[in-house]
């Protein structure tokens, strides 16, 4: 076979293969490319929660030590977030009381998460005292769901 033909018939492969392409009633599909490749996601720091208090009492018991390091870590992977810790009593004794009560609640934990690491000026308190009840009831599963600190993203 000479120079010439073998050119010819080397071309020929490739012209009937576009032409057939672009006569073709049916179309060409492209494979799907393949999925992207999973990103790490960065461990999530669970959101501030509710600290709980026994019945008459502002210490922190160890179930919410425990949901303040929470806490604590959630304010030092949001530097610019302040929280705003409102203190809650259920609706046994006086308003007098149960503002005051509240007060000492919302100040024990900031002084906890001061210990923590968090600056002090990053927390506000507030007390509600009973004026803000979480569960209406009036019965002990209500009231110790009011005896509490709210903690708001502020």
């Amino acid at each position: 076979m000479t120079n010439g033909k073998f050119l010819r018939r080397a071309l020929m492969v490739p012209a009937v293969l576009a032409l057939g392409a672009c006569c073709s009633d049916q179309d060409v599909v492209a494979p799907a490319p393949p999925p992207p490749a999973p990103v790490a996601a960065a461990p999530a720091v669970a959101p501030m929660g509710d600290v709980y208090f026994d019945f008459n009492r502002s210490a922190l018991t160890p179930a919410s030590q425990s949901q303040m390091k929470t806490n604590a870590a959630w304010l030092a992977a949001n530097p610019n977030s302040n929280a705003i810790l409102e203190g809650h009593c259920d609706e046994r004794g006086t308003d007098e009381y149960n503002m005051a009560l509240g007060e000492r609640r919302a100040g024990a934990a900031k002084d906890y998460l001061v210990r923590l690491g968090v600056a002090s000026s990053r927390l506000q308190t507030i007390s509600y005292g009973e004026e803000r009840p979480l569960d209406t009831g009036h019965n002990e599963a209500a009231w110790s769901k009011n005896r509490r600190v709210h903690f708001v993203e502020k």
